[in-house]
């Protein structure tokens, strides 16, 4: 793999200086970002880069899995010292390893969350059902989070379909069949959905959707093997990109849709991709984080885990969060690609890990949620529930909200939690 020196990585973060990357942000001009990037890539300068009252989703979007196009997976929000369970509501019932769909919040302030029975459901803020719609009678049902935009929720389902629901109502507004499986979360931007799409030769592709009816507009011609990553976008750097399990990272160019570039990890590639800088973060089977140049495809660095990765990174402010098959999850340099720190969590961490402003949340096969010192990787708290926790964790101004996996061999349901401050 070709090394990189630390002048060529701030060439491809933008050049921003050290003391940029030290203190503040790289650059980058997605407005769904993380908040470590700028506005423009000027070479050279060490920008102020303050941008906690900059408009954190595209126009008409409310929130999508992952927090943004980027999948960056950080959250701007503190979370409590301690927390209680408010409320568990009963979700996933099946046993497939694969994570499960994540907790969503739509712009009433109830949450969505699509489970793998095949039904999506809105819960109050008080833990009362407003409806629940069944989209897909398929075993595995989804693993999908939805994006919702515009009054509207959009899903996919292990029967190949992509859904719009009425985020009001439960109402079907269409569906689509774009293949055998759309086990992805879509990415949705101006209008338009991004889907990973698998076919069961095995082979897979990415379709783009109009939002608003539900039409393919375009599809990839040239397959990839079961592709479960949702789309990570870079608009600066005109890229979209998802993982494989044939081990590669696809990229194509946003503008013209052409494939840019592949990038073999050597291991299947199952969990969403975060980027950041112009860094794509990528977590593999062959049990190691590669970051990989978003521009060019070029690999930067390689950190290596003692277990398989298939847990979705979360990146903020220069270091990546990841958890590992080895149980422990790794806080690593974005710059470098040195660990910071690692903290066990007892057990497999398959889900996505979830960065707020001084923590990192991570779901382990333990069956808690942790709550890590994003400093030091200090255990604050952790929560137990009753399965394993694949989900992410979604954190708003006075809750966290976060889904199981049905308990292995127990006829019990995996729940929904939203855990708050003790009163």
């Amino acid at each position: 793999m070709t090394e990189r020196t630390r002048r060529d990585w701030l060439r491809v973060a933008g050049g921003v200086g050290v003391a940029g990357l030290a203190g503040c942000s790289a650059l980058g001009g997605d407005p769904s970002d993380d908040g470590d990037d700028g506005e423009s890539d000027f070479e050279g300068a060490d920008l102020p880069l303050d941008l906690d009252g900059r408009a954190q989703s595209p126009e008409g979007l409310t929130s999508q899995f992952r927090q943004g196009l980027r999948n960056h997976g950080h959250i701007d929000a503190t979370i409590p010292e301690t927390v209680d369970v408010e409320w568990a509501v009963p979700a996933n019932r099946g046993d497939h390893t694969a994570s499960k769909g994540s907790p969503m919040l739509a712009p009433s302030g109830d949450v969505l969350v699509a489970d793998d029975t095949g039904r999506i459901q809105s819960i109050a803020t008080d833990g009362e059902p407003n409806w629940s719609t069944s989209i897909s009678d398929d075993d595995r049902g989804s693993h999908g989070t939805p994006a919702i935009a515009d009054g509207t929720a959009y899903v996919g389902t292990y029967d190949g379909v992509v859904s719009a629901v009425s985020v009001a109502d439960g109402e079907i507004l269409w569906q689509t069949d774009v293949g055998d499986a759309a086990a992805a979360s879509p990415t949705y931007h101006e209008g338009r959905l991004y889907v990973a799409v698998e076919y069961a030769t095995p082979s897979g592709t990415v379709v783009v959707m109009d939002a608003e009816s539900g039409d393919v507009e375009w599809r990839d011609d040239r397959p990839t093997d079961h592709p479960h990553s949702t789309v990570a976008v870079d608009l600066e750097r005109d890229r979209f990109l998802f993982g494989s399990n044939d081990g590669n990272v696809y990229a194509w160019s946003f503008s013209d849709r052409e494939r840019a570039w592949t990038y073999d990890t050597g291991g299947d590639v199952k969990a969403p991709i975060a980027v950041s800088r112009g860094i794509a973060v990528v977590p593999s089977w062959a049990e190691t984080v590669t970051a990989v140049d978003v521009a060019d495809g070029t690999g930067l660095w390689e950190f290596e885990t003692d277990d398989m990765v298939m847990c979705a990174p979360a990146v903020h402010d220069g270091t990546a969060y990841v958890g590992s098959h080895d149980g422990n999850v790794y806080a690593i340099d974005l710059a470098t690609g040195e660990e910071e720190w690692s903290t066990p969590v007892n057990g497999w961490v398959t889900g996505s890990v979830t960065a707020t402003n001084e923590h990192v949340l991570a779901g382990s096969y333990d069956a808690h949620l942790y709550a890590l010192d994003r400093a030091d990787g200090s255990v604050t708290w952790a929560v137990e529930g009753r399965g394993d926790v694949t989900s992410a964790p979604y954190v708003t101004d006075d809750a966290i909200y976060y889904a199981e996996r049905a308990p292995e061999g127990s006829d019990e349901a995996g729940m929904c939690y939203k855990l708050a401050a003790p009163e």
